[in-house]
């Protein structure tokens, strides 16, 4: 028996014993509420080292989304079978962009329109079901998803689509505590999978189209108590345990014209990533508001950047920004991954980072010095490159007109920029392996007709002042799976789709990297070479994130099917090639057939 499993059974009983003592001083725990092995701070740290449980969105803090179970492999994945699938059940389809958590014999799913399932890993039998009631008027701008939950303790905790956050008994769905991130009327929702850090649940928010401020914060996680907020954009106050704490960027040179840092946007929408070394959160943050840059000359500060706060005080230690004056909705939201950056003989502390505008980031962890920066499409049009030396873009001028400047002053010139808004890479989470010391990255080339128009700001109303067609730049494909050498730049290969890429990646030991299509299948690559070695049709498109974990002495993967998201709403002449695509709403679990373990 190992340590950690000879743990977990002290644990084990440990909280039965728990449940009993509440049983025996008269409360009514006893008989309803089956014991769970509490979560601890030191459980979620090492999560990437403990295959038996996924308990963070990312197999671990750093989300390298990197497995080290080899059972699994190139030689033997070709046998993989199902297991057992789950329905969410009822009209409540849509997109399903879910990474599975598994906990003590139970899985933990959230789905579309607020929901959370909680599952017997083993059976696919359902244990209870938690459906948020949602009130009229939500708005979120890109599908009413979810990205999945975290536990700690005997808690599992997710957020909604009206900016609520909900902490639930793993035991039995009752709501423990329940606190608002945001006003949803103002166009504040809540999509991202939460972090526990330190005992501290970390959030962000969504709603940059409307305007609203964006925003981290950490609660206590037993409780829900707000401990720190820290607004993202310029000007604002940040509180630490109710009291303020800084105004955020008051050491650097205004960055908004007039008031408008006061609707500024840069919504951290995709939550973070956690590095125990440096003792750092790194979150991105969104577009600033409006997209028309004419109405806010200046880089904007901290819109469209990659921010690292310190977990206990909520303060910005260093922060980097990938667009200034962000004019195409390239935004900055995206996984800033921890990893060790080997280059001249030298190991530095570095994180990777694929951002929408079509360059990929290598920056000092520590520091937030840019090592490294690339392309990762085809055609970048609003950049030639980003300059080493100062960390900022090497603009084309390739940027939309002022719309006061036309005849009528109702729309600027139109230009056609590549990418497109939804990215070169969108909120899909890429995978790093350590054996291969490759980023697996998921990519889409297409572009779009982009125009400016005046706009005033109005609470509860989208905030553009812009107009927009998404079009293809290839007959072939549109989405693109590539492994990515974060010291050269080099693409070492590359797995091209004919409709958009829209769902996460892992990686494992075994040799493998893991994703799905739009078109249902959910495949299974050699992470050295390229080539595709399984594929299984879902029955509706693959847009969730993997999770791989192991019990009773086999390796497990889950993956959500469930199309829909951000494309077929706003992706212009791209959504005609995806119109004939199923919608559906399910998880489904595979392992190896018994005679490819038996080998």
């Amino acid at each position: 028996m190992n340590l950690t499993k000879r743990s977990l059974i002290t644990r084990r009983i440990a909280a039965a014993l728990m449940v009993g003592a509440l049983g025996f001083t008269g409360t009514s725990t006893w008989a309803e509420e089956p014991a769970v092995v509490p979560v601890t701070d030191e459980d979620i740290l090492n999560d990437h080292n403990t295959p038996e449980n996924v308990l963070t969105y990312g197999l671990g803090l750093q989300g390298q989304r990197f497995s080290p179970m080899t059972q699994i492999n190139k030689e033997n994945v070709a046998d993989l079978v199902p297991v057992w699938s789950f329905s969410f059940g009822g009209e409540k389809q849509r997109g399903q962009q879910a990474q599975p958590i598994v906990h003590d014999g139970r899985m933990f799913v959230t789905a579309s329109y607020s929901r959370l399932f909680a599952i017997d890993v083993r059976t696919g039998t359902e244990l209870w079901e938690y459906n948020h009631r949602l009130p009229d008027g939500i708005m979120p701008c890109c599908d009413v998803i979810n990205r999945g939950a975290v536990v700690y303790g005997d808690l599992v905790i997710f957020g909604t689509l009206d900016a609520q956050l909900v902490a639930l008994k793993q035991s039995t769905g009752k709501v423990v505590w329940r606190e608002r991130l945001g006003d949803y009327k103002a166009g504040y929702s809540y999509t991202a999978a939460p972090m526990i850090v330190k005992g501290k649940v970390i959030t962000g928010v969504s709603g940059g189209e409307f305007g609203v401020v964006g925003k981290v914060e950490a609660r206590d996680a037993l409780t829900g108590k707000l401990v720190w907020s820290r607004p993202v954009i310029q000007g604002h106050m940040g509180t630490l345990d109710g009291k303020d704490n800084g105004i955020t960027g008051a050491d650097l040179p205004m960055s908004w014209p007039g008031d408008m840092w006061q609707t500024g946007g840069g919504a951290p929408w995709l939550g973070g990533t956690y590095d125990a070394e440096t003792n750092l959160i790194f979150i991105g943050t969104g577009n600033p508001s409006p997209w028309n840059s004419h109405t806010r000359p200046g880089d904007n500060l901290f819109a469209t950047s990659t921010l690292a706060i310190d977990p206990d005080t909520g303060v910005i230690k260093w922060h980097y920004q990938t667009t200034p004056n962000d004019g195409w909705d390239y935004d900055g939201v995206n996984e800033f991954i921890p990893f060790d950056y080997e280059k001249d003989g030298q190991v530095i502390k570095a994180g990777g980072k694929a951002d929408r505008n079509g360059f990929f980031y290598v920056i000092n962890r520590e520091n937030g010095k840019l090592l490294n920066a690339f392309k990762t499409v085809t055609q970048v049009g609003w950049a030639e490159r980003i300059d080493l030396e100062t960390g900022r873009p090497v603009e084309t001028g390739l940027r939309p007109g002022n719309p006061a400047a036309s005849k009528d002053g109702k729309k600027g010139e139109s230009v056609f920029a590549s990418p497109s808004f939804l990215g070169a890479k969108n909120w899909m989470p890429m995978a790093y392996n350590p054996q291969t010391k490759l980023f697996y990255v998921p990519l889409n080339e297409w572009g779009m007709d982009l125009w400016n128009e005046p706009i005033t700001y109005k609470k509860g109303a989208a905030y553009l002042g812009a107009g927009f067609t998404v079009k293809l730049l290839y007959e072939d494909y549109i989405g693109v799976l590539r492994a990515i050498d974060p010291v050269t730049g080099e693409w070492k290969w590359e797995y091209k789709n004919e409709a958009p890429l829209w769902g996460g990646i892992m990686t494992t030991a075994g040799g493998l990297v893991f994703t799905g299509t739009p078109e249902g299948y959910f495949k299974a690559f050699d992470a050295e070479t390229g080539a595709e070695l399984w594929k299984f049709q879902t029955g509706s498109g693959v847009i969730g994130v993997p999770a791989t974990w192991e019990m009773d002495g086999q390796q497990y993967i889950a993956v959500l099917s469930g199309w829909g998201g951000a494309v077929p709403l706003w992706g212009g002449e791209v959504a005609k090639r995806i119109r004939e695509l199923n919608q559906g709403g399910s998880v489904w679990v595979f392992k190896l057939h018994r005679s490819a373990l038996s080998q």
